[in-house]
């Protein structure tokens, strides 16, 4: 049976780090610790104390001062790798992880996942033509001698970088490898990490090179595991679950993340809040425990993202300030049709195009693909039709030459409304307020992404209160924001009842209104 020996990373908080090992080595896997030179004597004196009678755990032989970016990380987890090997002749497999790490899965199943296959997990992409690096330096990270850290000393690290570029000063790289890259989160079987070793000692001149290159955590492992190992016992991917912000900063998990993480299909996960005691001590238990039955999907990042941004879409770009003070037109109207069942508003919206003679556009704000004329651009992306509001509905109005127009919008848009209902202009909001059956918010689920049709039940299931919630919130800013000319119908009330809203609204006669109200199948779904 798989053996695990963790190789732990840390800086900080020596009794999480007690806790941390203690958790991982109660089902009979090893541990052995780096802990940062930079960190006082003291600390490291508590973690060796605390740990002193558990023989599960081993120390790198030195403690290296490490500096993001830097050779430092890759001579630290070497040297703890080292130490594994020696005290832990009976590991199978060496898994990395730092203090921001922990299990989302059980021991027992993680045993089981690598027994499953012979293989090494490990990112590991072709440098130059992965796409990999989607900002900053590329070939600079590796043709140049980087002597010091850039976040310390950014202008000295720039200007001996292009010092190199003016004199010609690009070195080779190794002709022998072939330059991978990928997350610093590994699972590498014993008989990898021995090849590695063995490939250290035999190459100073690979040492060499890596020593000065910039970032080497994400390129030197996943570098060497592909040149000591054949492709078909990798598998290009970590078992550690982690994401990224839009700024790229790493995602924290906190205390209400504990069933998302479950489903996730990883063993690990970082980063997780060093305030939420109840999750890690939830995971630690799970970590003990024999359970084997967890329903895994793949929607993590999507989910995550519905769930930590609810209401967020729309709002993502501050109006301009020559957008903020200019108008629509006095004399122009925008009648504003919202509802979060897109199919419902289009049918309404194409029964009163014709009642009311007036020009209509569909989602334009929310639908990429939705059909709207030229506009010298600003309407090619929804970024930019959503940036430039004000100016590609004054281009509109322009266009068609009309004082009157008719879009669709999602609730979620609460922002755009509270824009256009601040203007000079004549505007005004329907509302269509409609029920969501769990076949709905599941097919929803499956049309945004949050949902495949191999999700397990449990996790739909999960989901589901969170999207109805979703939705009742969605209307609950709208009534707050207290609009004037704010009209409903619901998909509850008679005809007459909506009939006599949408008169009011388009400012029809009850006959034409009636109409528009018996718009065919206007609920079904």
């Amino acid at each position: 049976m798989a053996k695990i020996a963790f190789i732990l990373l840390c800086h900080k908080d020596p009794e999480a780090i007690i806790l941390q090992a203690r958790r991982l080595t109660a089902a009979g896997d090893c541990i052995s610790i780096h802990f940062d030179a930079r960190a006082g004597a003291e600390s490291f004196a508590r973690i060796r104390d605390g740990l002193a009678d558990n023989p599960g755990v081993t120390f790198a032989r030195k403690r290296i001062k490490c500096g993001w970016g830097e050779w430092s990380l890759v001579q630290a987890t070497l040297s703890a790798v080292e130490a594994a090997v020696e005290a832990f002749p009976d590991a199978t497999h060496f898994y990395m992880l730092s203090g921001d790490c922990n299990s989302i899965k059980s021991a027992t199943y993680a045993h089981e996942f690598l027994d499953r296959e012979d293989k090494d997990y490990i990112e590991s992409f072709d440098f130059f033509t992965s796409g990999w690096i989607k900002t900053g330096m590329r070939g600079e990270r590796l043709i140049y001698r980087h002597l010091v850290n850039e976040r310390k000393h950014k202008k000295l690290f720039y200007w001996l970088m292009d010092l190199q570029r003016r004199f010609g000063l690009e070195r080779a790289i190794p002709g022998d490898l072939q330059i991978m890259i990928g997350s610093q989160w590994w699972c590498l079987r014993r008989s990898t990490i021995e090849k590695v070793l063995d490939f250290c000692r035999q190459r100073p001149d690979v040492i060499r090179f890596f020593r000065t290159t910039w970032i080497p955590d994400e390129t030197f492992f996943q570098t060497l595991v592909r040149h000591v190992v054949a492709e078909r016992e990798i598998e290009t991917r970590t078992l550690t679950f982690l994401m990224f912000t839009d700024y790229g900063m790493p995602v924290t998990f906190y205390n209400d993340h504990f069933d998302l993480l479950l489903s996730q299909d990883f063993l690990f996960a970082r980063k997780i809040s060093p305030e939420s005691t109840e999750l890690k001590e939830r995971l630690g238990e799970l970590w003990a425990s024999d359970r084997r039955d967890f329903a895994v999907s793949g929607e993590g990042k999507k989910l995550f993202e519905f769930l930590s941004g609810r209401g967020r879409i729309g709002r993502r770009f501050a109006p301009r300030f020559w957008e903020s003070e200019s108008t629509l037109g006095q004399e122009r109207e925008l009648m504003m049709i919202v509802c979060k069942k897109w199919h419902v508003a289009k049918r309404l919206l194409a029964t009163a195009r014709r009642v009311t003679q007036t020009r209509g556009l569909e989602y334009m704000f929310d639908e990429a693909s939705c059909d709207i004329p030229h506009l010298g651009g600003l309407e090619r992306t929804l970024e930019k039709r959503n940036r430039h509001r004000r100016a590609v509905m004054r281009l509109l109005f322009d266009y068609y030459g009309v004082d009157r127009l008719m879009i669709c919008l999602d609730p979620n848009n609460v922002d755009l409304m509270r824009d256009f209902m601040s203007d000079k202009s004549n505007n005004r909001i329907l509302e269509i307020q409609c029920t969501f059956d769990d076949d709905y918010l599941i097919g929803h689920a499956h049309r945004v992404g949050l949902a495949r049709e191999e999700t397990p039940p449990e996790v739909v299931a999960q989901l589901l209160p969170t999207l109805r919630h979703d939705f009742e919130y969605e209307g609950a800013r709208i009534r707050e924001a207290g609009f004037g000319n704010h009209f409903r119908i619901h998909q509850d009330r008679n005809r007459d009842e909506n009939a006599a809203v949408l008169a009011e609204f388009f400012d029809l006669d009850m006959d034409a209104a009636r109409e528009i109200a018996d718009t065919p199948y206007l609920f079904d779904d």
